[in-house]
């Protein structure tokens, strides 16, 4: 069988980096990309191609890297959507520039990989597609709401482009990791709001922000095996032998934890409240 060929944007740090060493310790082929290639160095001596790429960029760019990625090789079997950044503020406190430029790495960079990949995708009629959202997809909070808010569109978005790409034999997968032992949390890392209300020092979005602080490094998520079960559901392996991929992949006790009391806030609340939702039809 034809050695797999991942393409990762974003695989300088975190989970791109852990899946892009992962998938080259199997022996797969892995296309690496970041806005400073020099970052990954560490890559290119375990056998990795590099190529340049900010996926904020022009679309006719993102879709220029991607047609070299597919021409390395003359496949992509596994494109992974990596690149992303946390913005650390309330609602109030975030500027429209930085609402903005959230986006434009979170979500619209996202879309333009996945709409450079999808016609070679179609062509050769096999692949896969993770993009990678959160366990705060699924709720927003005080002080980050607006970054849930960036990985809730991802997932939803993803599972629309799920049923799109199904009749080409193509799979698309939002992977949800709780909290992982990263560098996504450090300081250099996150991306804090410019302007600072004291304000919101006390109360919830005072609170989450010291939580924050507090689990930096102590995240329950180990990345390594994070890495190994994405590797092993993209390519239908290993612990996950002879099952499809879902349209929606959750990594780590923490996010099944949060995502089982949403549903259960989730359900309570339309109880509550079917009197007066279910008053409205003709």
């Amino acid at each position: 069988m034809d050695s797999p060929v991942w393409f990762i944007t974003g695989a300088s740090s975190g989970f791109g980096l852990a899946i892009a060493k992962e998938a080259l310790s199997r022996g797969h082929r892995v296309i690496a990309t970041a806005r400073n290639p020099s970052k990954l160095s560490d890559l290119a001596s375990a056998g990795a191609d590099l190529l340049p790429l900010d996926v904020t960029a022009d679309e006719a760019i993102v879709t220029e890297t991607v047609n070299k990625a597919f021409a390395l090789h003359g496949k992509v079997t596994h494109v992974i959507n990596s690149a992303g950044y946390i913005l650390d503020g309330t609602i109030e406190e975030a500027n429209a520039q930085e609402v903005f430029d959230s986006y434009n790495t979170n979500v619209f960079g996202a879309l333009k990989v996945c709409r450079a990949v999808a016609p070679h995708l179609r062509a050769q009629r096999f692949g896969v597609v993770v993009n990678i959202g959160s366990v705060g997809s699924w709720a927003g909070g005080a002080a980050v709401a607006l970054y849930c808010s960036t990985k809730a569109a991802v997932s939803i978005f993803t599972e629309g482009f799920a049923d799109e790409m199904k009749p080409f034999g193509v799979d698309v997968c939002a992977l949800e990791p709780g909290y992982f032992r990263t560098r996504f949390l450090n300081a250099g890392a996150r991306t804090k709001t410019q302007l600072s209300i004291d304000a919101y020092n006390e109360g919830p979005a005072g609170d989450y922000k010291k939580l924050l602080e507090v689990a930096n490094n102590n995240q329950p998520g180990d990345p390594l095996k994070g890495a190994r079960v994405v590797v092993d559901v993209m390519t239908k392996s290993g612990s996950a032998e002879g099952r499809d991929i879902p349209v929606r992949l959750l990594l780590g006790t923490d996010c099944l934890a949060g995502v089982r009391q949403k549903c259960k806030d989730t359900l309570a609340l339309l109880d509550e409240w079917e009197p007066v939702s279910a008053s409205t039809d003709f």
